[in-house]
């Protein structure tokens, strides 16, 4: 029953998987029973547990099923690999709460942790089809996984902080209230560590669906260096692997759009620009020659992911085109006469990194003369 448009209200059509309301009203309505009978108290807890363990299991398994053998999960089990997810501001997403995240003017900090993810999802180049998760379903399925879960670990939370400890009769003795109290503040505790349990793997699945989108990225934008840069007529469209890349983002898009948030789906897409662009700045190392009409292609390219991002409503705009706009200052670049190059490298000299500089000056450029002393000379500015 979901609506075009995520509602977190499970009365307006937040869409929670059914099996999970449903264990949300058992947990609800013993837990209920427990506080009224005291005496069982113990036992009733005992099993909301067991179901509520027995459900985790099953949207494990459900997880499991999605994910099998997939890179990206593959990938966020690993510690390097976790610890820079961490280290990310994007992770901000993954909280509960509505926190307000946004990525432009980004810091040093963050590009770096950008830069060194990209760098690491760039050395399983080249990305094979059979190791993306390419059923949609799928993907939908860990997004309204991880909302539900999300919104079963919430409600088991705040029963949890909120149990109260049983009344007892007035003629109890004092060590049956110590006993009480003791068997609430426990079971107190296992309810939030549940609901713990809950929200950890919630957070693996919006991690999953981020870096694949990330993964997938770069499957399409290496195509980049199968390809030849010297045009010889200026083409309307941008490159058929860039037109799949961009309708894709669009269908996943609108296809989570009822499952998730825009601050999860903020999370989910706002990996691909930065993949992107440096995907597209390292392909020119691998490139032999490229002409002008050529580099209007790549930016011609960039202008189109860039719109496709700009129509998902949780993307920052402006982080968008402040990283894509770096990419079309790259390779205009290659337009420049090689001492008007040199003028631009001692005014930016940590735009680039060296080796992006030298790329630069590696690759043939029909027109355009470099020195043969252009390498030294570009490391005399670096001070290298």
């Amino acid at each position: 029953n979901a609506t075009s448009v995520y509602n977190p209200s499970v009365e307006k059509g937040r869409p929670v998987l059914q099996s999970l309301l449903a264990t949300d009203f058992l947990v609800k309505e013993v837990l209920c029973w427990a506080q009224l009978i005291p005496k069982y108290t113990s036992e009733l807890v005992e099993y909301v547990q067991t179901f509520l363990e027995r459900a985790h299991e099953r949207c494990r398994t459900s997880y499991m099923e999605a994910v099998l053998e997939k890179q990206s999960h593959m990938l966020i089990g690993r510690n390097d690999f976790e610890s820079l997810m961490r280290l990310d501001p994007a992770s901000a997403c993954l909280s509960s709460g509505q926190v307000a995240f946004r990525s432009n003017v980004a810091d040093s900090d963050s590009v770096e942790v950008e830069t060194e993810i990209s760098d690491l999802l760039l050395t399983f180049s080249p990305i094979k089809q059979e190791n993306l998760i390419r059923d949609d379903t799928k993907l939908i399925l860990l997004a309204s996984l991880s909302d539900s879960l999300e919104y079963l670990a919430d409600s088991v939370d705040r029963l949890g902080q909120s149990f109260v400890k049983p009344t007892t009769r007035a003629n109890d003795r004092k060590h049956s209230h110590a006993h009480h109290a003791r068997t609430t503040s426990a079971l107190s505790k296992d309810l939030i560590s549940l609901a713990d349990e809950y929200r950890r793997l919630a957070g693996d699945c919006l991690k999953v669906l981020r870096v694949e989108m990330q993964l997938e990225t770069i499957f399409h934008m290496q195509e980049m260096t199968n390809r030849e840069y010297m045009e010889d007529q200026d083409a309307e469209e941008p490159d058929d692997f860039v037109i799949t890349l961009t309708a894709q983002i669009t269908r996943r898009d609108e296809e989570m759009a009822p499952f998730v948030s825009e601050q999860k789906r903020n999370y989910i897409f706002g990996g691909i620009c930065s993949v992107a662009a440096n995907t597209t700045i390292k392909a020119l190392a691998e490139m032999k020659s490229i002409n002008l009409l050529g580099v209007q292609q790549i930016c011609r390219n960039t202008i189109a992911l860039e719109q496709a991002l700009a129509a998902i409503p949780s993307i920052d705009n402006e982080a968008v085109q402040q990283r894509l706009d770096r990419v079309r200052t790259y390779y205009e670049l290659l337009n420049l006469p090689f001492e008007a190059l040199l003028a631009f490298i001692t005014e930016h000299e940590y735009s680039f990194t060296p080796k992006e500089y030298s790329s630069l000056l590696k690759i043939k450029v029909p027109g355009r003369e470099i020195p043969p002393e252009a390498e030294a000379r570009v490391s005399e500015i670096l001070g290298r």
